[in-house]
């Protein structure tokens, strides 16, 4: 016989009282408006980023309305702090219970122009941190015995690439990110900790200033709308992704790019 589990109509809320957010790459873009976006559903965010007087003034402005916010300079390539900066915040705000793996570097150069230094950063950033800070984060968590989650920022990189896009190794990592969100969900479900991943398409921020400015209008000709996304276009799938409302939802990533590229 089917027991219907009764649950509240609409089973849906983006409130976040009481929970703690850890936004990497906050200093500007995604990041920034992440940050903001988190803080105004009721979660203390901790800014962290490698700009400190950027992170100290976003931090203001999220008192100012009301909201906690702490920030924390921190480069995510020195692997051997992020357990360290985890402690710090703890300390200050308790349990880190949503993380968002922002923080991300894009090469614009073809493979074989890349130096070894240039290499090692983009994958210490856009890979080995994500695995570092989300475990450090699910440790924590699985000991707390506390449900968490977790969203790693990847991109529509991971699924397009043309011979001229000249960012062979940025999409490859931000390919290996989604492989990695699907494995550790399957790791991590059995403590209730949900791991998906956002892939976002060409949005208006300070990474593709550079590039929107150079070929912004060709490029822009050439998608079905003719556009490239603003970052609060975001808010409601990052919302989605780390509320109550995702409960039964783990190991996705989810692609916001306004059909700009094939599929």
């Amino acid at each position: 016989m089917n027991q219907t589990i009764p649950f509240a109509l609409p089973n849906f809320t983006t409130r976040l009282d009481g929970r703690v957010a850890l936004i990497t790459g906050a200093s500007s873009g995604l990041g920034r408006r992440f940050a903001q976006v988190l803080a105004s559903e009721g979660a203390a965010v901790v800014l962290a980023g490698r700009r400190f007087d950027r992170l100290e003034a976003l931090a203001g402005e999220i008192r100012a309305a009301g909201g906690r916010a702490l920030p924390l300079e921190l480069d995510v390539r020195d692997a051997r702090a992020l357990p360290d900066a985890l402690a710090c915040i703890e300390a200050q705000f308790g349990v880190v219970d949503i993380l968002v793996n922002n923080a991300g570097v894009a090469e614009g150069r073809f493979a074989t122009d890349l130096t070894f230094d240039e290499i090692d950063s983009i994958i210490d950033t856009n890979f080995r941190a994500p695995f570092v800070l989300a475990s450090a984060v699910a440790r924590a968590l699985i000991a707390a015995r506390k449900p968490g989650h977790i969203v790693n920022v990847a991109s529509v990189g991971a699924y397009h690439y043309t011979a001229s896009s000249g960012a062979a190794l940025y999409c490859a990592s931000k390919s290996a990110v989604i492989r990695l969100t699907e494995a550790l969900a399957m790791e991590w479900a059995r403590h209730g900790i949900n791991v998906n991943a956002i892939a976002p398409g060409v949005f208006r921020t300070e990474m593709t200033a550079e590039h929107l400015a150079t070929h912004g209008e060709a490029a822009l000709a050439r998608m079905p709308r003719k556009r490239a996304g603003e970052p609060a276009q975001l808010d409601g799938t990052l919302l989605y992704l780390v509320s109550p409302a995702s409960e039964f939802v783990t190991g996705i990533c989810v692609r916001v790019d306004d059909a700009q590229f094939p599929r």
